[in-house]
C-alpha cells in the first residue's frame, strides 16, 4: 500500500481549501487597490463625518454626523472655538 490513511487525505483537502480561500482574498485585496476612487459629490452636498467636539469653558459636546467638507470648521460655543474630542470607536 501506499500508507495513504483517512488522516491525511482530510488534512490534504483541508490544506487545499485554505489556499484557495486565501488565494481568492489575495487577489480580492490587490483588486480593490487598483480601483480608481469614485469622483467627489458636488459642492454644496452634504458628506457623511465624524467628529465629536466638546466646548473648553462649559464642558458641552456636540457630535457632528454630516458636513458640507470632509474637514469642517469647527463650530462655535460660548464665543470660543470648539476643541476636537479624540475619537470613541462606536
Amino acid at each position: 500500500m501506499l500508507g495513504v490513511t483517512l488522516g491525511g487525505v482530510i488534512w490534504t483537502l483541508m490544506g487545499l481549501l485554505l489556499m484557495v480561500f486565501l488565494w481568492k482574498v489575495g487577489i480580492a485585496m490587490l483588486r480593490a487597490f487598483t480601483t480608481p476612487l469614485p469622483p467627489p459629490p458636488p459642492a454644496g452636498e452634504m458628506r457623511r463625518v465624524s467628529l465629536r467636539y466638546r466646548c473648553d469653558v462649559c464642558g458641552v459636546e456636540l457630535r457632528l454626523t454630516m458636513a458640507p467638507d470632509e474637514d469642517p470648521p469647527p463650530p462655535r460655543h460660548c464665543l470660543e472655538d470648539m476643541t476636537v474630542v479624540a475619537p470613541t470607536f462606536e
